[in-house]
């Protein structure tokens, strides 16, 4: 199974990730405040819906005026006098109007109301708005009539021309009925007509009515004002068109409502100014009030919700200032919070910034009696707005509405702003802790690593103690560790250095046995003995031979260790030290060849020149031993670099797997023990390793590239 190499620090910043679940409970806390906040701020806004509601209730006089009390508005019948940004001047032009032009109504073929010959196309039209401003009721008729035909210069009649009829209950709850009609284009003339609409005479100039009449060319535009205190809660207005200019009769009427009698005609909304009043207060307020009557129509408006000059958010700027913090958080924090965050915007799309007919659920709720609020996205879904609203009561009737609308600005300003404060706090949390965490685990870890390095120091690659533990003093699980470690390895020190006195206490403890073992054979020999006895004796004697090399042998590695502790260390010459001893073993070994390359400039290294000539002779010996018969033994001498390397090849039996190192401790061998004739530890490569180690060099055993023999391969460094 694969471990990946964790360590204890890296563990421990990955334990101090968990920190990262912070901001998002801290996230969600704030998100939770903010439902209460938005649930609070529900209910704020209906209560004030529902104060508003309580002026208004049972005062049916600001709604007697009004169309509230029919079951059904029809948008080309029943009109809306709009509120107009300014005066018109009546000059026929109808420029002003451009900017309303989307609340134009156009009347055609579905709102004619009489027609002369069915069979006869209908050549009549006309678009047409009323709107209202400083207590008048302005309107124009852009009318497309072919053929233009004015009222005789000395007619009598008024109604036997291309002419506009008005009708009106006026609020005196009196039919009143009026025609506009003109000799020629320019200043236009009202008539009063009787309440009969049979009668169109005798009529009475009607001066309040002003306009002017200005041809075009598709026919004529009629641009003309009304003071509203004689316009009641009904209203229609008509064209007739007169194409005859000898008999003069009426082809078609085309009007928004027939003007004959009071129950025929429509409806004309006007904002109402004492709502307004009333609601007049609430504009310092940073919601947006409506009142709307059952059809859904607005009676009075007041406030902006693109205004933000909320409590909240005036609250909260007055906090800015330009310390270092606040300058820090401005340039630094808020641009990397705000990658999450997201502020309200200044300027979105309000779909209902001029609407005077208002819909939706929440409505449709109130008018049916039940207060209620809900919210919305705006068209550009960059604000939400909140929209209350509360039913007005007149005789347990629901005769209107008040709505009042709210953006939540204010609380996602206050939830950024206690987010950027949460964040803050966090952030300087979270660093605090990190680096804590971090330094403590780094102090754990350089501990561990202390210890781990002066365990692995202590005991060398053969077993044997070096160095002895210092124990920790800190009252910890770590210092108990070092102090544990520190025992151990001082009673492993005290074992092995019992082992490694072992063979000469035995070597010092044997010696005197073996010597009168062997002078006592050697004085039975001095007897005569027979065949039988004396072969006993023989063996005896060899088999003490054999101990006395064995305590030899021990004796020497003892001694050898001892002295390299006293040995006195020069400066000689590697390679005459190399040649001589070669020299030497061919003459010692006649019938055992060797090759010899050895450079001829002297490999000058410090040292004992004796103790080199003994790894000599215990890497040849071991050679030899292991060489085939008549085969060469290969002796390398070279520099590589600052050291010297010495190589010693043989052919022969190579070692078995894994015994390239054990071979040079003390009592190993490799040798097959029935074919051997002298005794053998395997202290032999033992001298040789502690040679080798008493001149800072390496030794090392391997196998020939040929599997075919040895290489004893011997680096000593130069000076």
């Amino acid at each position: 199974m694969t471990r990946f190499p964790f360590g204890l620090r890296t563990k421990v910043i990955g334990l101090s990730l968990f920190l990262l679940c912070l901001p998002w409970l801290g996230y969600q806390y704030v998100w939770e405040m903010e439902k209460y906040l938005r649930h609070g701020q529900e209910r704020t806004l209906e209560g004030t819906t529902q104060a508003l509601a309580t002026a208004l209730h049972e005062r049916p006089k600001l709604f007697d005026g009004q169309a509230s009390f029919l079951k059904q508005v029809e948008k080309s019948r029943d009109l809306y006098a709009y509120p107009l940004a300014g005066a018109i001047l009546l000059d026929g032009k109808l420029n002003e109007w451009q900017e309303y032009q989307h609340r134009f109504i156009q009347y055609g073929e579905a709102n004619q109301i009489m027609r002369a010959d069915p069979s006869a196309p209908l050549t009549l039209s006309f678009t047409h708005m009323v709107g209202q401003y400083d207590g008048y009721l302005y309107a124009f008729f852009q009318v497309v009539d072919p053929n233009v035909v004015f009222r005789g210069k000395n007619a009598l009649s008024v109604d036997r021309n291309d002419h506009l009829s008005i009708a009106t209950l006026a609020p005196d709850n009196k039919f009143k009925r009026y025609i506009v009609a003109t000799t020629q284009p320019g200043w236009i003339s009202a008539f009063e007509l009787p309440a009969n609409p049979k009668q169109t005479v005798p009529v009475t100039p009607e001066v309040r009515i002003q306009g002017q009449w200005a041809t075009t060319d598709v026919g004529y535009n009629i641009e003309l004002r009304i003071p509203l205190d004689m316009v009641g809660s009904k209203l229609g207005f008509a064209i007739a068109d007169v194409n005859d200019s000898k008999y003069r009769d009426v082809a078609a009427v085309v009007g928004t409502s027939a003007l004959d009698t009071v129950d025929k005609l429509g409806t004309v909304l006007v904002p109402s100014p004492e709502i307004e009043n009333i609601i007049k207060g609430m504009s310092h307020y940073s919601s947006r009030i409506w009142v709307i009557d059952k059809h859904g129509r607005v009676l009075a408006k007041s406030g902006d919700i693109r205004d933000s000059n909320s409590v909240w958010t005036r609250t909260l700027d007055d906090e800015n200032s330009n310390g270092l913090w606040q300058r820090f958080q401005r340039d630094y924090l808020h641009p990397l919070y705000y990658k999450i965050l997201t502020k309200p915007p200044k300027d979105f799309i309000d779909s209902l910034r001029d609407s005077t007919e208002l819909n939706g659920s929440h409505i449709q709720k109130a008018l049916a009696g039940q207060q209620t609020s809900t919210w919305r996205l705006t068209p550009d879904n960059k604000a939400v707005v909140l929209a209350a609203a509360s039913p007005i009561w007149i005789d347990n009737n629901v005769m209107g509405a008040v709505v009042a609308e709210e953006t939540t600005h204010g609380i996602r300003t206050l939830r950024n702003r206690a987010l950027e404060k949460l964040f803050n706090v966090i952030l300087t949390i979270m660093s605090m802790g990190t680096l804590a965490l971090f330094f403590f685990a780094s102090s754990i870890s350089n501990r561990i690593r202390k210890l781990r390095d002066e365990a692995e120091n202590a005991i060398d690659s053969q077993g044997r103690v070096r160095n002895h533990l210092k124990p920790s003093k800190a009252r910890d699980e770590i210092g108990d560790l070092s102090r544990s470690f520190a025992s151990i390895v001082g009673r492993l020190g005290q074992y092995t250095h019992y082992l490694e006195n072992m063979s000469s206490r035995l070597s010092h403890e044997l010696r005197t046995p073996v010597a009168v073992v062997r002078s006592s054979l050697e004085h039975l020999n001095l007897q005569t003995l027979d065949k039988d006895t004396q072969k006993y004796v023989d063996r005896a004697q060899e088999g003490v031979s054999r101990l006395s090399m064995i305590l030899n042998n021990m004796s020497e590695a003892t001694r050898l260790e001892q002295s390299l502790t006293q040995a006195d260390v020069t400066k000689f010459p590697l390679s005459q030290v190399v040649s001589g001893c070669m020299q030497g073993y061919q003459m010692t070994y006649p019938e055992q060849r060797f090759s010899i390359k050895v450079p001829d400039q002297p490999l000058m290294m410090q040292g004992v020149p004796e103790y080199i000539a003994q790894l000599m002779d215990k890497l040849i010996a071991n050679a030899i031993e292991f060489c085939h018969q008549g085969s060469s033994i290969e002796v390398t001498l070279t520099q590589v670099g600052k050291q010297a390397t010495l190589l010693i090849s043989n052919l022969g039996p190579q070692l078995p797997v894994d015994m390239s190192e054990q071979i040079f401790d003390s009592m190993v061998s490799v040798r097959d023990n029935q074919t051997q004739e002298k005794p053998h530890l395997g202290l032999g490569l033992y001298i040789a390793r502690l040679v080798t180690e008493f001149h800072q060099g390496n030794i090392l055993a391997r196998n020939r590239s040929e599997n075919d023999g040895v290489d004893i391969l011997v680096t000593l460094p130069l000076c």
